[in-house]
């Protein structure tokens, strides 16, 4: 028997179909306490805890208005009265910032397409800050570029690399400009500007 309190991964194999039970009863909980919408996709990682019964706690997506968020939720179980209650369901963007155990639960778990990130994260000011600087390196302004903020971030993991969109509003002199740009950063941290494009949308005359 596993110890009291102890945390360890599920056997996926021989229960994913309990694990999937578990993670559906998780978002059904939640859309009824909440009045939410969400439709169950898929779990990503599953470990367990020996309590009085198990406490299943479950990284999983769950589709909103379309688009695949990642949640973590905790399940108590105790099978021999029948007895299971949602302890816990949060957004994962809610209740920790953006780091690189979460891309590597979502890499783990083949999480496909984008998805929004804090934009106060690190990983994600030092993406900014890497482009901001590649921003100024290539322009030939006697006026430094200054980030002024991180409107909106996006972060994809693939095989090789991170990639992270963003929405930059940065000042040079007394004007200020917005960019949209992609950086990708690789296995072994280092940051590359891919993609730079001027944002004229609401620029300010």
């Amino acid at each position: 028997m596993a110890t009291v309190g102890g945390l360890h991964q599920s056997q996926g194999s021989q229960n994913s179909a309990e694990i999937d039970g578990l993670a559906r009863f998780a978002v059904e909980q939640h859309n009824k306490t909440e009045n939410g919408i969400l439709e169950f996709a898929r779990v990503v990682k599953a470990e367990e805890q020996v309590v009085a019964g198990t406490l299943h706690h479950l990284n999983l997506v769950a589709i909103e208005a379309g688009k695949e968020k990642l949640y973590q939720a905790k399940v108590w179980v105790k099978p021999w009265i029948n007895f299971k209650e949602l302890q816990e369901f949060n957004h994962v963007n809610d209740s920790t910032s953006f780091t690189s155990s979460d891309l590597g639960v979502m890499k783990d778990g083949h999480v496909p397409g984008w998805r929004a990130v804090p934009t106060n994260d690190p990983e994600v000011q030092d993406a900014a800050d890497h482009a901001v600087r590649t921003i100024q390196q290539r322009s030939n302004s006697l006026f430094p570029y200054e980030l002024q903020e991180i409107v909106h971030a996006e972060a994809e993991v693939t095989d090789d690399s991170v990639k992270f969109n963003m929405f930059l509003k940065v000042k040079r002199g007394d004007k200020e400009e917005k960019f949209k740009v992609e950086v990708h950063r690789n296995n072994e941290g280092t940051l590359n500007l891919n993609q730079m494009e001027p944002d004229h949308s609401e620029s300010r005359r």
